[in-house]
């Protein structure tokens, strides 16, 4: 695919999704291709968005370098023509990367995912080296995350000496205190912009062409209504709905992480609406009965459907949901 054709396909409300493991921790692969169908036929179709498959808030540096392709060959399957597939890689060096992202290339990805490089303390000469680098030996897009809070971020100008990186796709984006987000519009006309700060009707505005989404995997259709209302230009209404979800969900969410980390209210999310994906590998903690039960009532009250009863995390196969 030449580079005007992966822009249009890296776009919209990425789809974050989860890991489905079963109640010993291994990957229930199944359960993932019913869910990549469920998700295909909700509308996470090629050309609107991506299935972005193995990133951190799916387990991705959980899952082993035996894992991680099956689970990226089950949705490519699953999603068939329809879909467009984007996996996320762990941070190795550049030689690892090049292997992990041929690999990824050849199981039907349209895109990796790439972390900055940063168990190597990068500068920003380092950045452009590695992702020059890889762009040049591989097929396929590059999502570049600007995974700042690990010790060092990638800056506009920066990314601007990557303008003929020919796979450089997109720039997953936000920065730290003392950086200026909107600098992002240097470089959007270059690469497509994907929000990662949360507020994707700001960046919107400033010619980002798509937003990082948890909830897409959830409820597929609230995050395309936000995106529609954002290519409309309707920004008033985008944020109103955008808000109505996120003023009552980031308060749950940040109690949650003061009894566990990682990415438990996802797969809380995927039991309430009764698609269950199993617990969280440890050490993270699922939701207890009581975090369930009201999250559940949070969901119910944005007219979501709900399963009738959530028990664990982990339940026995889909649950009918009203």
């Amino acid at each position: 695919m030449d580079r005007a054709e992966l822009r249009r396909l890296i776009q919209g409300p990425i789809a974050t999704v989860p890991t489905p493991f079963d109640e010993g921790f291994a990957l229930d692969l199944g359960r993932m291709a019913d869910l990549t169908r469920w998700w295909v036929d909700q509308g996470l179709v090629r050309g609107t968005t991506v299935i972005k498959v193995a990133a951190a808030m799916g387990e991705g540096p959980d899952l082993t370098d035996d894992e991680w392709p099956l689970l990226l060959e089950t949705v490519v399957r699953a999603a068939g023509p329809r879909g467009a597939v984007v996996c996320g890689l762990k941070p190795k060096n550049t030689l690892h990367t090049i292997e992990d992202a041929r690999r990824a290339a050849d199981l039907g990805a349209v895109g990796v995912q790439i972390d900055l490089p940063m168990f190597h303390h990068p500068t920003q000469d380092d950045m452009v080296r590695f992702f020059g680098d890889i762009s040049d030996a591989i097929p396929i897009g590059i999502v570049l995350y600007n995974t700042w809070w690990f010790g060092g971020s990638i800056t506009a100008e920066t990314l601007l000496r990557l303008r003929d990186a020919e796979h450089l796709i997109a720039v997953k984006w936000n920065v730290p205190q003392g950086q200026d987000y909107d600098s992002m519009g240097q470089f959007a006309s270059i690469f497509n912009v994907i929000d990662n700060s949360e507020d994707p009707i700001r960046a919107h505005r400033l010619g980002a062409r798509g937003f990082i989404s948890s909830l897409a995997a959830v409820w597929p259709r609230h995050d395309l209504e936000v995106w529609r209302l954002l290519e409309e230009r309707r920004y008033e209404e985008a944020q109103a709905l955008f808000d109505r979800v996120e003023r009552v969900l980031a308060p749950f969410a940040r109690e949650s992480a003061r009894r566990s980390g990682g990415y438990r209210v996802l797969k809380g999310l995927m039991a309430v609406v009764g698609r269950p994906v199993g617990p969280p590998r440890p050490p993270t903690l699922p939701l207890d009965g009581g975090e369930l039960e009201t999250l559940r009532r949070i969901v119910q009250s944005w007219g979501w459907p709900v399963a009738e009863r959530v028990e664990s995390v982990a339940g026995d196969g889909a649950q009918e949901a009203r």
